[in-house]
């Protein structure tokens, strides 16, 4: 029973995901006249997020713990990242999130589909990658860049949440998403250029 505890933990990020990224679609109704904040209801959705981003840590963990790591897990848990992810920032691109500057609704639409093609054309080019390496026996388990860019992206997803609940028109706000999500993008490319790099997509070709 014991070696089902990283596989549940995946599995139950992947059902956390759902709640959390139906909560951000549902986040605009939430708004009185599109500018009162209900930080509770967004709280909420962002402790679902941290829990989430903790079962990650924890299920690998666990796993190796229990030497029970498999196919399976190297498949499936980064899978698991990538909907939450990929997923959050494309809700954000669709409900208009974040706010920056004095931006109007154009400018700032080509902002959010911009890093949310950017997130997700890199997640889909590594994983085209994993299951290429996976099915010819090698191992194409997470590195520490790739877990870099995890952390950095958590955080910018955070970010967002954070400003959407508690400082929506603040300044600082502004400047702080935006250098946050300048980081994201130079870790989310670097890492999916050392993705290309590795010794064991080499060793396939």
């Amino acid at each position: 029973m014991l070696r089902f505890i990283p596989n549940i933990l995946t599995f139950g990020r992947l059902v956390l995901t759902v709640v959390f990224l139906i909560m951000i679609l549902y986040s605009p109704p939430r708004y009185a006249h599109g500018e009162l904040p209900f930080p509770d209801f967004l709280d909420i959705a962002f402790i679902l997020f941290v829990i989430a981003g903790l079962t990650d840590v924890i299920d690998g963990a666990v796993a190796r713990k229990l030497n029970v790591t498999s196919k399976f897990g190297r498949m499936v848990d980064p899978l698991a990242d990538k909907v939450l992810v990929c997923g959050a920032f494309i809700c954000f691109a669709i409900i208009g999130e974040p706010k920056l500057f004095n931006f109007g609704t154009g400018a700032l639409a080509a902002i959010h589909w911009s890093v949310a093609g950017i997130l997700t054309a890199r997640e889909v080019y590594v994983t085209v990658l994993r299951h290429i390496a996976e099915a010819r026996g090698v191992n194409f388990a997470a590195t520490i860049s790739g877990k870099v860019k995890m952390f950095v992206q958590s955080f910018a997803i955070g970010t967002v949440m954070i400003k959407m609940a508690h400082v929506q028109t603040a300044a600082w706000g502004y400047w702080f998403t935006a250098v946050t999500f300048a980081i994201m993008l130079a870790v989310t490319v670097i890492s999916g250029l050392r993705a290309t790099q590795r010794s064991g997509w080499k060793k396939i070709k």
